[in-house]
């Protein structure tokens, strides 16, 4: 089992960060943060490609899954923040999903509608992008979601990524896969 540890240097707003941009920063989901997260997953338009809907029992779930996965793995989807209020506006993070069979590290990202084309979620998702290859081995990171889910392709666009692989997944519905290397990740750094 893979497990990374990482160094949480800064404390904004009383909450110790992962990262930050230059407009958010990214923390660990606790149980406060059912409230915020709530308002985001229990959105219907947010979570209209998922094949079920979000009540309180599936958030409440959503921060212990985030929990465990911070205690086994050292990363998971975390809370994003805006850094001159420390409102939490949705989550990012880096999780271990099965994509087409295989396990595959992937960033994903979850904002509330009212924070939406901003660019908080392309700014999310550059710094865990950034903090996976900085702190992790992986030398791809994914992220996956159902074809006519547009404006999540092009966040995932706006990383970095390349579309990599369609398939007919378990709701029969065509899921695209879209990634970006190490290598790839290493050009847009310079």
């Amino acid at each position: 089992m893979l497990t990374f540890t990482y160094i949480k240097t800064k404390i904004i707003n009383g909450d110790f960060m992962i990262t930050e941009t230059e407009r958010l920063f990214l923390r660990e989901l606790t149980k406060d943060d059912f409230s915020a997260l709530y308002s985001v997953l229990a959105d219907s338009d947010i979570t209209q490609h998922y094949p079920y809907t979000f009540d309180k029992a599936r958030v409440m779930n959503w921060i212990d899954k985030s929990i465990e996965r911070y205690n086994i793995f050292g990363f998971g989807l975390w809370a994003v923040c805006l850094k001159d209020n420390g409102e939490m506006i949705g989550d990012c993070g880096l999780t271990m999903q099965i994509i087409n069979n295989p396990i595959k590290p992937e960033i994903g990202y979850h904002f509330r509608k009212d924070m939406q084309h901003k660019g908080y979620a392309k700014e999310a998702s550059i710094a865990v992008r950034d903090w996976t290859f900085i702190n992790t081995p992986f030398n791809s990171v994914y992220s996956y979601m159902k074809k006519d889910n547009i404006p999540s392709a092009a966040v995932a666009v706006s990383y970095g990524c390349k579309k990599l692989d369609e398939f007919i997944d378990s709701e029969n519905e065509t899921t695209v896969v879209y990634e970006i290397t190490r290598t790839e990740w290493g050009k847009i750094k310079i």
